[in-house]
């Protein structure tokens, strides 16, 4: 279960991770596309427009349907919630350290003003 999780995540990351298969992710949330149009819309050639949504497509975020000539793309059905709980527990790991930095960064404020009210007196 940890290694089918952990390669789920690192495919979801290392599709995301590309400028290029966000936008076209965008892009079919608004309206189903084929190939050919999102490599104009993203001014690419066909053969790198199909590498990007293979990616998209090992990590299930798109499918692709072929109806003769043309193959469209559309979003999957793949959530993001294992990936969404990965992300808040760090977020929860670096609230609690911030939180502590705070604290720190609070106390010495505090002495900085009682050893300027010693220099003074």
């Amino acid at each position: 279960m940890v290694q089918y999780l952990t390669a789920r995540l690192d495919a979801s990351f290392a599709a995301l991770s590309d400028a290029t298969r966000r936008g076209v992710l965008e892009q079919l949330g608004r309206a189903d596309a084929s190939i050919t149009e999102l490599a104009e819309k993203f001014h690419m050639t066909l053969t790198g427009m199909k590498k990007h949504v293979g990616v998209l497509e090992q990590a299930g975020f798109v499918t692709t349907e072929k109806v003769g000539r043309v193959r469209t793309c559309k979003l999957g059905l793949r959530e993001l919630e294992e990936e969404a709980a990965w992300i808040e527990g760090y977020r929860r790991v670096w609230d609690a350290r911030f939180d502590e930095l705070d604290k720190v960064v609070e106390e010495l404020k505090r002495k900085e003003k009682v050893d300027g009210r010693k220099k003074r007196s």
